[in-house]
């Protein structure tokens, strides 16, 4: 079938008033547009909250400097941590292009659950506000992980006239965020399995779509350990039970264990929709079909099961047995060949390409640049002989940001560039966008590049400053100036959307970038159902040569 060619029925939701016709909408791509709003907001908070902790660091303890109290820098910390990871990359880009794009991509009127599908949103909101209320009134200093003994507290807030313990306000919250992750991951894997058009088999799917898929049953699978583990806590503050606890009879190593056994599977959570998002932008500014559809297929998948099983390499100095340690440096290393797959097939759709530099397409090459510096770093962390000498140093500090920040939020704004046209109907200006992209990449590595380096000459991570060393103060200063340019390159990245969004040229161009995935057969921006019938693919879903000469589906 000719999508171009189809007379689409106009579809209209229930007329309500303003907020209330978003905030009530079961429209999976108003769905999308809430959750790109909220948490670029929290975004935007984190990135605040990061400066002043690195500017904290621009001089050593001996010159007096001090913008944050020592007495609050965990509480900062724990702030900016959890809102840039619970509140930003975990759900990120399935929550914002996921929720858009995936029953664009396979051909669907919507999600399976359209009304689950808002009530993770709002549970995410309801998590959200909890979670930042816990950390602001409570004042915890726990960090991300509320690693049991140490996330233990006497700080209590006062909701309604009934005292709460903070960090068990923030478990709470973490259980509830937990839930619409769940409840979406069910969602999208039932939209994949059901709601597929005809002819469109597993291996015709999106490589998005592919990416969506494995992290749902990551997020299924995972996040109740996670949340049972949570709700442990929560009952051993209150009740004479000793899980972790080991002034109760706990065992603390048990908690990291359950912990790990969830986050690292959200590592993956994080990164592989943005490597999703990777795998549409590479081929369509390549103009090439991707190298390898299956093998990046089937890698997506590898990654989520070993992903799985490696939570240990997290616990190398805790103790555990020789045995333990040798099977999860195996494991960790063995990930990293479904990942290099990736790379190699991403390098090789590229090779005699005709490339074309646009803004997604700049974000995609240095998505893979700095998740290879991010993975080979994990690999020195998987080792145990350099694990030893790196844990808790400020080299964790730059591997995870190189993975995380510079690998699945460098996707996700490349992600929403790629879309930007066809979710807003609004042209972005191509010399803001790169104007920004520049300062983020060059900012970036200027901030973690130098905390690598100081990790492996002993620089600990978390702590309030630093003491009077040559080595220190010269790459502490280097790193802070660079966090300068990165924060300059995201306020130029919210100007380009802003402005985008306000004085932006309308377009109804379908495919403005000749992309041959489904999503660009529709209308720009889409409307409500997506397809006036339901589509018919007759070919894979970046064979190229018959879009061109057919533009058929």
């Amino acid at each position: 079938m000719d999508v171009n060619t189809t007379s689409y029925l106009v579809y209209e939701e229930k007329k309500r008033p303003f907020p209330l016709n978003w905030l009530l909408s079961v429209d999976h791509k108003r769905i999308g547009v809430m959750y790109a709003f909220t948490m670029f907001t929290f975004f935007a908070v984190a990135v605040s909250l990061g400066f002043l902790l690195r500017l904290q660091k621009l001089f050593p303890q001996s010159s007096g400097w001090e913008i944050i109290p020592a007495d609050m820098y965990g509480s900062v910390f724990t702030l900016h941590a959890i809102i840039m990871i619970f509140l930003f990359i975990v759900p990120g880009a399935p929550a914002i292009l996921g929720n858009f794009f995936l029953p664009l991509q396979i051909g669907a009127k919507d999600v399976a659950f359209p009304r689950v599908n808002l009530l993770s949103y709002w549970l995410y909101l309801i998590g959200a506000i909890m979670a930042l209320a816990g950390v602001l009134v409570g004042g915890a200093d726990t960090g991300w992980t509320f690693t049991v003994p140490y996330s233990v507290t006497t700080h209590t807030m006062s909701v309604f006239g009934i005292e709460f313990n903070s960090v068990s306000w923030m478990l709470t919250a973490a259980f509830v965020l937990g839930w619409g992750t769940i409840l979406t991951g069910i969602n999208f894997i039932v939209t994949v399995h059901r709601l597929r058009a005809k002819g469109m088999g597993f291996f015709r799917m999106p490589l998005f779509t592919w990416s969506l898929y494995a992290t749902s049953w990551l997020q299924v699978l995972a996040t109740p350990v996670v949340g049972i583990t949570l709700l442990m806590v929560v009952v051993e503050r209150f009740m004479p039970i000793g899980f972790f606890d080991p002034n109760k009879g706990g065992d603390p190593i048990l908690f990291q264990h359950l912990f790990w056994i969830y986050s690292h599977p959200a590592v993956y959570i994080m990164i592989l929709p943005s490597m999703g998002l990777i795998s549409e932008i590479i081929p369509t500014f390549s103009q090439k079909p991707i190298f390898g559809y299956k093998s990046i297929a089937l890698a997506t998948c590898s990654i989520a099961g070993v992903g799985y099983l490696v939570w240990a390499h997290h616990m190398f100095t805790t103790g555990i047995s020789d045995i333990a340690v040798v099977t999860f440096s195996f494991l960790t290393f063995l990930v990293g060949i479904p990942t290099a797959i990736k790379v190699f097939n991403w390098i090789a759709t590229m090779y005699r390409g005709s490339i074309r530099l646009e803004t997604p397409m700049l974000y995609a090459i240095a998505f893979i640049y700095n998740f290879m510096i991010g993975g080979l770093t994990g690999l020195l962390l998987g080792n145990l002989g350099t694990d030893i000498h790196l844990h808790d140093t400020d080299f964790v500090v730059g591997h995870f940001h190189y993975t995380m920040f510079g690998g699945g939020a460098f996707g996700i704004i490349g992600g929403i560039f790629h879309y930007w046209s066809k979710m807003t109907g609004k042209q972005y200006s191509s010399k803001l966008g790169n104007t920004a992209f520049t300062l983020m990449f060059i900012g970036f590595q200027f901030l973690y590049m130098p905390l690598l380096y100081l990790g492996m000459n002993g620089m600990p991570r978390r702590y309030h400053t630093y003491p009077d060393i040559p080595l220190f103060n010269t790459w502490q200063f280097v790193s802070t100036v660079g966090s300068w340019v990165l924060v300059a390159g995201v306020i130029m990245l919210f100007v380009t959307w802003i402005h985008a969004l306000w004085k932006g040229k309308p377009t109804t161009e379908r495919n403005p970038w000749n992309s041959s995935t489904l999503e660009w057969q529709t209308l720009t921006p889409p409307p409500l159902y997506n397809f006036a019938v339901e589509p018919v693919v007759t070919r894979d879903p970046y064979d190229y040569e018959k879009f061109r000469k057919d533009g058929s589906t």
